[in-house]
């Protein structure tokens, strides 16, 4: 299909596309939210191994969650050593929700799970030629990676902020003790 060549008109209960620039588009939109998806997943991974490593390799780290540690410390200690063990679990428990699987209400013959049971109408539009069928399945997957795509990039934010946290709490207690 090349860019301007017109395609048939779709009927009453299909989304109506004139030309081939619209199916191209929403094969785009595809592309780009499919790899924004594997960017979050790389984000997550980033701040996961991050995380592990500091808690691993710091002394300070690790001592955020021993009791000893806030007997007899400073008020400011304390208050800075309870922010980085908050921070820093709170940090890696996004990060595990980025990559968590995801459910939708809506499949498309896009995801494998759905393929059994889609692949009966995949097969009939493409016995009729049906093109609206698959500008369809585009769209509908379009929203699918959109709220996928939308719900990561929420914990992505959310495992930064806490590594953010993480790192000033850690400064401020190699700067008070």
């Amino acid at each position: 299909m090349d860019a301007g060549e017109t395609i048939r008109i779709a009927e009453d209960d299909e989304h109506p596309f004139a030309d081939a620039r619209y199916f191209e588009h929403i094969k785009k939109i595809n592309e780009v939210f499919y790899d924004q998806i594997k960017i979050s997943d790389q984000k997550a991974a980033y701040i996961f191994t991050f995380m592990l490593a500091f808690l691993i390799s710091s002394s300070e780290g690790r001592g955020v969650f021993t009791l000893g540690h806030y007997r007899e410390a400073a008020l400011l200690t304390v208050f800075a050593s309870g922010a980085l063990a908050v921070a820093s679990v709170f940090s890696i428990i996004c990060a595990i929700f980025v990559i968590l699987p995801r459910r939708s209400a809506k499949t498309t013959t896009m995801f494998w799970g759905a393929w059994e049971q889609k692949r009966a109408v995949f097969t009939q539009a493409a016995l009729k030629g049906d093109l609206g069928y698959l500008f369809r399945e585009y769209l509908d997957n379009a929203d699918v990676l959109a709220g996928i795509a939308r719900d990561k990039y929420r914990f992505v934010t959310l495992a930064f902020r806490g590594l953010v946290v993480t790192v000033l709490s850690y400064v401020i207690l190699l700067m008070v003790g």
